[in-house]
């Protein structure tokens, strides 16, 4: 019977997010919005309707886990490394100054010792998963003030594991018992490390090359599953965080070839269930405290919205970048975050926090996280008030743009194939010099291209993940060479909505075929069997004593019979 309840408050929550998203795309706005505010109104407002939200935080935590993960597989070792500085030393003091600030506005209004410090860790913390998904729908990634922003708030997730065991030990006011139980924390975060890093040197390369070569996109998704809820697994067996190790695993998995083909398996994945996070956080909030304590929830946001993105602003600058990315970052920062609710759910479970106070914390969340997309549009409105000078002189320059990892690739081709035509193709363009990118999906194909030298990437081409890995924003041609007529029209639909100026060329056969990818948006079809035809036509014809000329004429009569004019 639970089951089946559980079934159904699945089936109407993901109903709600559908409603809320649809309506948020319909008024223009992000569509995490939609979310947050369908779980408000299924949580309050919907008459004789039940349901178990710590149920479904119970399944909402598989979205943080596997966001997280993709966070990971994305990021990779390199680009942590690039801004280690500002998120190691920058993190920590932020968390710091924020918690401080917390703790003063927390005693300002009236609350204890205790509960302010709570308060402070609280807002301390930002929404990983609402930054990541802004960053996403904007294709703002490889910004710096993205990978700075995603550094931090890596800090802070780590830093929720040890604000956590504070309060509990804040609650027992047990020093000896604090200092043994941070220790622990300390020894099982190390003891992971380790373990991860020998997984990723023994296991996991071997692992993934081995379900790659089945050939099945189910067994491999399962095994990349395997990986990341494993090792989430495992760090919250030992105490930790579950969004640490699902980020372990995705840095592991980030740094080997299959990197994109795992982002292009788990990111649908992913998505339904953290739209189910964001509604069951909706849920959470009860709308009243507006009009119970409206002082509270005013002085909470405003701490979060206006405090908190100064303080991030001006410590980001002090670590040396402009001033227009320390704005950006504190724009994408200033709101509170998924596991501040989990501190202050800890907080009302220990007696730290009060209903009361509790309930506000919720809602000022839920209002930092409604003002967030609106905040985050600033990036966009900055470039065009570039004509007011004293805004310039302001926000500076903006900083030099960061490459990705395949930033090299400009105006290049993109072959999705690596058979006999691919193979011809590619050869043409390596022996000019030409910049191109190979995406196969055979692993045994892609150990020729590895031997042979030739950029690729492991992945299946239809997918949008992979193509934005190959750059089609910024290539020249497409050119789909694989045989398989619904791979190659959806290939060339994605290719065109990513990025409508690209020049496509596919195989296809026959003339329905044709008139299918011609409107799917190719500039060129080639009918391989009919052109080897036409060269068995020209060869024979050649050797009867008809005239070259006469032999182009008719070549070109037959082509513009199969492909048109």
């Amino acid at each position: 019977m639970e089951e089946r309840e559980l079934v159904v408050d699945l089936i109407i929550i993901i109903m709600a997010a559908a409603g809320g998203g649809l309506a948020a795309s319909a008024l223009r706005l992000p569509t995490v919005l939609g979310y947050l505010v369908a779980g408000v109104i299924v949580g309050n407002y919907i008459p004789g309707l039940e349901i178990d939200v710590a149920r479904l935080q119970d399944i909402a935590e598989l979205g943080v886990a596997l966001l997280l993960f993709t966070l990971g597989v994305k990021f990779s070792v390199r680009k942590l490394a690039d801004v280690s500085r500002i998120a190691v030393f920058g993190g920590g003091l932020q968390i710091l100054m924020t918690t401080g600030l917390g703790l003063l506005v927390g005693l300002a209004l009236g609350l204890d010792v205790k509960a302010a410090l709570v308060l402070g860790y609280a807002v301390a913390i930002s929404s990983t998963m609402v930054v990541l998904k802004l960053l996403e729908d904007r294709g703002e990634m490889d910004a710096v003030h993205a990978r700075v922003a995603l550094g931090i708030l890596l800090v802070q997730d780590l830093a929720v594991v040890l604000m956590v065991i504070l309060i509990g030990a804040t609650a027992s006011e047990t020093g000896l018992s604090l200092a043994r139980e941070i220790g622990f924390a300390l020894g099982k975060a190390v003891l992971l490390l380790a373990g991860t890093y020998l997984l990723s040197i023994w296991v996991v390369p071997w692992f993934l090359a081995r379900l790659a070569r089945t050939g099945s996109r189910e067994l491999f998704l399962l095994g990349v599953l395997s990986i990341a809820l494993g090792l989430a697994g495992g760090s919250f067996a030992l105490g930790l965080s579950i969004a640490f190790g699902a980020f372990l695993a995705g840095l592991v998995v980030s740094e080997s070839e299959y990197s994109y083909q795992t982002l292009a398996e788990v990111v649908p994945l992913r998505d339904v269930f953290a739209t189910v996070f964001f509604v069951a956080m909706g849920m959470l909030i009860d709308p009243k405290v507006l009009i119970e304590q409206p002082g509270w929830v005013a002085a909470i946001t405003a701490t979060v919205v206006i405090g908190k993105l100064l303080l991030v602003w001006l410590l980001v600058a002090a670590f040396g970048y402009r001033t227009r990315t320390a704005l950006y970052v504190g724009l994408a920062l200033a709101q509170m975050g998924e596991f501040s609710f989990v501190l202050s759910q800890t907080a009302l479970d220990e007696g730290v926090f009060s209903p009361a106070v509790h309930s506000a914390v919720l809602m000022s969340a839920l209002l930092s996280i409604l003002l967030t997309p609106m905040l985050g549009m600033v990036p966009k409105i900055v470039p065009r008030l570039s004509r007011f000078a004293f805004l310039d002189a302001i926000l500076g320059e903006p900083e030099p743009a960061v490459e990705g990892p395949r930033g090299e690739l400009r105006r290049h081709a993109v072959v999705c194939g690596y058979g006999p035509v691919g193979r011809e193709l590619v050869q043409a363009l390596k022996q000019r010099d030409f910049p191109f990118i190979v995406v196969e999906l055979d692993p045994y194909r892609t150990d020729e291209l590895k031997e042979a030298n030739v950029p690729w990437i492991y992945g299946d081409a239809t997918n949008a993940a992979v193509l934005e890995a190959c750059r089609v924003l910024d290539a020249r041609i497409v050119a789909v060479t694989l045989s398989e007529p619904a791979a190659a029209e959806a290939i060339v639909r994605r290719a065109k909505e990513m990025n409508p100026r690209v020049d496509v060329v596919v195989r296809g056969e026959g003339s329905q075929e044709r008139i299918t990818l011609m409107e799917a948006g190719a500039e060129e079809v080639v009918h391989p069997e009919l052109e080897a035809g036409l060269e068995f036509v020209r060869h024979t014809l050649h050797r009867f004593g008809v005239d070259s000329t006469q032999i182009r004429a008719l070549l070109s009569r037959r082509r513009r019979d199969i492909y048109g004019p």
